[in-house]
């Protein structure tokens, strides 16, 4: 038990430097292109998925929470709020930089989150072209600093507290896997449910749907560990949406549309998860 402790306090000191340096860079992009990413979104109209699944894999804190907020006042389309939702990264990016993952890998996963959410939303939006014609133009708050964000004026005290957070949810899943692993066996990972065809891709979903950035963590260090298939992995990072979907029910008066939304989102993520599986890898 103590050497399980230290190695995973060694682990997560060895990642405070790179994910305050990655959540450092955030912080600026998020400061210096935030509302000019919002009204590139806004503004797009029917390409609104397009920009929506190449700008949501932007790491930027709570865009997810803003286009919700956004799709809440009917500023953008069904299928562009499923874009922002699918290609979203969360804290995948971060845990990834700072595991020294290598980039081409990093890459192919934000490119393919980023093409299942453009596609999966102009799919969306063809197919509920009535609903998108709703009246738009509301009035729409910045969902980003009024939810979640709460940034500090200084991008080094918010990267600091960004890293703190995350570093000591990371020892706590660390520790939790380690001793999980311990009494399974390394031999025996590749046994368990989310390495199961489908299987773990309907139950990576279900995790994916936590609405806070748990939800990444947890998926990504189980991947990284051998517990979680790439399939699995693409599906739970997929339905991840950070905390937009607590957000949108929030926001959003319907509790009904809120309902039919997190069911498309969870059927989209688990459907390009299977894909991946198919694939064999990404």
């Amino acid at each position: 038990m103590a050497d399980i402790i230290l190695d995973c306090l060694i682990d997560t000191l060895k990642t405070v430097p790179f994910l305050f340096l990655t959540y450092l860079l955030m912080e600026y992009i998020e400061h210096r292109t935030s509302d000019k990413t919002k009204g590139m979104i806004r503004r797009a109209g029917k390409w609104g998925p397009l920009f929506g699944g190449v700008l949501g894999v932007i790491p930027q804190c709570g865009f997810s929470a803003a286009a919700a907020g956004l799709f809440s006042g009917r500023v953008i389309t069904l299928g562009t709020l499923l874009a922002v939702f699918l290609s979203t990264s969360d804290e995948m990016l971060p845990i990834l930089l700072s595991s020294q993952v290598p980039l081409p890998l990093i890459l192919r996963i934000l490119a393919q989150k980023a093409v299942i959410g453009v596609l999966a939303g102009f799919f969306v939006d063809f197919v509920f072209r009535k609903f998108n014609q709703r009246k738009i133009g509301s009035k729409i708050h910045d969902i980003c600093v009024q939810e979640h964000c709460e940034c500090e004026h200084s991008i080094v005290k918010s990267a600091l507290k960004h890293t703190g957070n995350i570093a000591l949810f990371l020892l706590v899943v660390s520790l939790a896997l380690n001793l999980v692993i311990g009494l399974i066996g390394e031999e025996n990972l590749g046994r368990l449910i989310l390495n199961w065809p489908v299987a773990g891709e309907l139950l990576a979903g279900v995790i994916g749907l936590i609405p806070n950035c748990a939800a990444s963590v947890v998926i990504t260090t189980l991947y990284m560990e051998g517990a979680m298939s790439a399939g699995a992995m693409m599906a739970g990072l997929l339905v991840g949406s950070g905390v937009g979907l607590l957000v949108l029910f929030r926001t959003n008066k319907s509790r009904a549309e809120n309902l039919k939304i997190t069911a498309m989102l969870y059927v989209i993520g688990v459907l390009g998860g299977i894909a991946t599986g198919l694939l064999g890898k990404i």
